[in-house]
């Protein structure tokens, strides 16, 4: 049996047009900042980046001559300092730059930055990319209609993000779910199955094991699992409707195998629902931010011709909408199936008042 490439090319950047980048002064994600991506490739020299036991991490740690390593690293500390504080130069004494990795891997090529807190010795990263509409429409998306707040700077043709903490999901799965228990292995098969309906809803594409993490939470005397995207190249651009589900990647059996093992089919659609549920409340209650977002992304040129043709024929055989067949962007695409999870949403709960009612 071949298995199915589910994605064989290489996804272009897209520019930030006039309207998106206005939406992002608009809710302070533009700001001015000292430094850009393409600085930090005026690097010397480089040296591989090894995990705990060796192996190679696919990052290499970069070094700048003398002269301008101070440079970077004070416009860096600047960068810390508007993204996670007030944007003062009081709290830069303060801090120290203890490493800048580059990754060559996949689409993004980001910088991580290293960033201590001298006088404690605690330490965070944030990320520099090169922008990308479709990564800017990930992470807005990310930020309205997932249980998690997302912060990002966005400047000309540079954007930062802060780090999302977790386990990687391919590390999580060789090493540690294996030793979870048997309650642990149930809640994670039902994280899965609603970070792949939340995934599908908003199309996220691409999220292979290590483009997302496992995040333990300790609630009372146990410990609950989260699932977070890490990685937004993927939003509204690739043609195969199987893609925007986590599920038919080959890097995620495990995970499918544990549904089929800890889940019956009842409890797998009763959390679809309660997905669908929850992010139909998240759109309603994001109001006038995510219509502007949406309205920009319909008129936006943010993947191929044929992706979008292949998408809405699709998901038309999925849902049967024939607003699908309607739709001539991603953006329009993506509108539809929000309005689909929506409406699907508010025509439920007025049957059951309906219902109550009479």
């Amino acid at each position: 049996m071949i298995e199915e490439k589910l994605m064989s090319k290489k996804k272009p950047a897209f520019p930030i047009n006039s309207k998106l980048d206005a939406y992002l002064g608009k809710y302070s994600r533009k700001i001015e900042i000292p430094i850009f991506y393409e600085d930090l490739l005026r690097f010397s020299g480089s040296i591989a980046v090894e995990d705990s036991e060796g192996n190679d991490t696919l990052w290499v740690r970069v070094y700048y001559s003398e002269f301008e390593r101070e440079e970077i690293d004070s416009s860096l500390k600047k960068v810390y300092s508007i993204l996670h504080s007030d944007g003062s130069e009081r709290i830069l004494e303060y801090l120290n730059i203890d490493a800048i990795d580059y990754c060559t891997f996949g689409n993004s090529k980001p910088f991580r930055i290293k960033v201590r807190n001298i006088l404690n010795d605690n330490y965070t990263h944030f990320y520099v990319k090169k922008t990308d509409a479709s990564r800017v429409y990930g992470l807005e998306l990310e930020h309205m209609l997932s249980p998690y707040n997302l912060n990002f700077l966005v400047y000309k043709d540079t954007l930062i993000e802060e780090h999302i903490a977790g386990i990687p999901g391919d590390e999580f799965i060789n090493e540690m779910l294996p030793k979870c228990t048997a309650s642990q292995q149930a809640q994670l098969a039902k994280e899965f199955v609603k970070f792949n309906e939340r995934c599908m809803i908003r199309l996220l594409g691409d999220m292979r094991a290590y483009n997302y993490v496992i995040v333990p939470v300790h609630d009372f005397d146990h410990v609950v699992y989260r699932i977070r995207a890490i990685d937004f190249d993927q939003q509204c651009f690739e043609g195969k409707f199987k893609v925007y589900l986590p599920q038919f990647f080959k890097e995620n059996n495990a995970m499918v195998n544990l549904v089929s093992q800890k889940l019956q089919k009842n409890s797998v659609e009763q959390y679809k629902i309660e997905e669908r549920s929850i992010v139909a409340k998240r759109i309603l209650s994001s109001g006038n931010r995510i219509k502007r977002l949406i309205n920009i992304a319909k008129t936006d040129s943010i993947s191929l011709p044929e992706n979008i043709e292949r998408l809405k024929g699709e998901l038309f055989d999925f849902t049967h909408d024939m607003e699908f067949k309607k739709a001539d962007t991603m953006g329009k695409i993506l509108a539809t199936a929000l309005d689909f999870v929506k409406r699907n949403y508010e025509d439920m709960s007025m049957k059951q008042i309906m219902e109550k009612r009479f």
